[in-house]
């Protein structure tokens, strides 16, 4: 995955389909490419949103219609022009969009009619519905969940990078053994044990488990790029992703 600067200096030619600041920059252009790159952030990150309208009491046919039916409306060029940068971040530009949005619905039955009972993004919305399922009832605001699932399916994303570099070179089983020790606290399972399962030193535990860590920061600073404007957001951005989490597991 190229960085931001290796995207601009391949010119106003080339396009990086996943960077959330191009996206913006394109809106006023209103190109295919533009819509592509957008298309390509909503399906990585709908779930939060699905989260959000299921919480503020629609039922499960009816979040799919809205959901649905809100991307429709996002994908058109006018919601493009919208984007500017007091909603750089695009999580929170996703929110303010469907807040928006749902002001103007009265009933599911009219975001159906909105959506023109398309399909416009092919999204799991059984494993989200399973997913959303086994979340505390009402124990959230809307906004509260939709950011703990922003966390969630951003670190997600991250882990299957990390897992698909791996098996390119041949350690998948070396990362499924490891994947818990990533993110361990101190009283995580003895290297040893790890060690006697992967049939390789106690030091060579560690060191892999330092290699992963050290990639594993590196994939969420390049998965958190794509969705801010500015690079300078992308620490403040991490703090704010670790302080949900930890406000959810406290």
């Amino acid at each position: 995955m190229r960085s931001p600067a290796a995207a601009a200096e391949s010119g106003p030619d080339s396009f990086q389909t996943t960077h959330w600041s191009l996206v913006i920059a394109a809106g006023d252009r209103g190109g295919e490419q533009s819509k592509e790159a957008l298309a390509r952030l909503c399906s990585d990150y709908w779930r939060p949103l699905y989260f959000y309208v299921r919480r503020c009491g629609n039922v499960t046919h009816a979040a799919e219609d809205l959901t649905q039916a809100f991307f429709a409306r996002l994908l058109e060029k006018e919601y493009l022009r919208a984007a500017n940068r007091e909603r750089g971040r695009f999580r929170s530009f996703l929110l303010a969009s469907l807040k928006h949005f749902l002001a103007n619905q009265q009933k599911a039955e009219r975001a159906q009619k909105r959506g023109g009972g398309k399909q416009v993004l092919a999204l799991d919305f059984a494993a989200a519905e399973s997913a959303y399922n086994v979340e505390p009832a009402g124990a959230q605001s809307p906004e509260r969940l939709f950011e703990r699932q922003w966390a969630l399916v951003l670190l997600e994303r991250v882990l299957l990078q990390l897992e698909q570099e791996c098996a390119e070179a041949g350690k998948q089983q070396q990362f499924a053994r490891l994947r818990d020790l990533l993110t361990a606290g101190p009283d995580h399972q003895p290297y040893r044990d790890v060690a006697k399962d992967l049939a390789i030193s106690e030091a060579a535990v560690k060191m892999a488990v330092h290699r992963l860590r050290k990639r594993y920061r590196e994939l969420l600073r390049q998965e958190i790029s794509q969705t801010v404007s500015d690079p300078g957001e992308i620490d403040d951005e991490l703090r704010q992703l670790f302080t949900v989490l930890a406000k959810e597991s406290a």
